[in-house]
Formats: C-alpha cells, structure tokens, sequence
C-alpha cells in the first residue's frame, strides 16, 4: 500500500499545477508505483492469485489512460514514459 508521504510525494513530482491531483500524468505515476510494489509481493507470495488479479486490473486501467495520452498530446506521453522508464 502507498504511504500519504510516498503518494504525496509522487504527486508533487508530476502534477502539472499546484493543486493538480488528477491529471493522466499523476494517475499513472500512482499506479505505476503500486503495480512495482505488487510486483515485489509476487516474488514473495507467488500463489497469491486474488492479489495477481487487481494486478492486471491495474495494468490495464494504466495502459488505457496511456493511449488516451498519447493520443491527446504526444509530448506529454512521451516525457511521461521516459520519467518513468515505462518504455525501452
């Protein structure tokens, strides 16, 4: 789970104005924290199937407000992925 410090500061670190806290920009980065948590859980609990579930729930919900990103400005999207290293 996310800490209020660790979620504020994520916040802060891709917001777009001061009181910016729903932007694409920020959701991602939320859920991009949170799937990398998860996936240091896996090599933990490897049969925890429940949690590998909102795993993939949260893969996907992150990979349509990506496309909706990248569709709607470009440079966003791209400077987006490059901070967090989302693309190779």
């Amino acid at each position: 789970m996310l800490t209020k410090e660790l979620k504020s500061k994520i916040i802060e670190d891709n917001q777009l104005s001061p009181t910016d806290s729903g932007s694409p920009e920020v959701q991602v980065a939320l859920m991009t924290e949170r799937i990398n948590q998860l996936i240091n859980h896996f090599q933990i609990h490897k049969k925890d199937y429940t949690s590998r579930r909102g795993l993939m729930k949260l893969v996907g919900q992150r990979k349509r407000l990506l496309e909706y990103l990248k569709e709607t400005d470009k440079g966003r999207y791209q400077r987006l992925i490059t901070k967090l290293n989302l693309r190779k």
